[in-house]
C-alpha cells in the first residue's frame, strides 16, 4: 500500500467510525488508524507510546473495541 492509499484508508476510518459514542470504541478508531499509516511500522509505534519515565510499560495502548 503506497502513502496515498495509506492515508486515503486512515481517513476512512475516521469518518466512518469517528462519530460512535463510547471511549473503547474511539480507541479502536485510533488503533485502526495508526495501523493503517504505519504498516509495517506499527508494532514499534506501539512500543514507543508506551514507554516513558517510568520504562517500557509506563502508558497503556488501548486496541479498543471494534463499533
Amino acid at each position: 500500500m503506497d502513502d496515498d492509499e495509506a492515508i486515503r484508508n486512515a481517513i476512512s476510518i475516521a469518518v466512518r467510525y469517528g462519530g460512535i459514542d463510547g471511549d473503547h470504541h474511539k480507541a479502536w478508531v485510533i488503533d485502526q488508524m495508526v495501523r493503517a499509516l504505519s504498516g509495517d511500522g506499527y508494532d514499534a509505534i506501539v512500543v514507543d507510546a508506551k514507554s516513558g519515565e517510568d520504562g517500557p510499560d509506563t502508558y497503556d495502548w488501548d486496541e479498543g473495541t471494534p463499533p
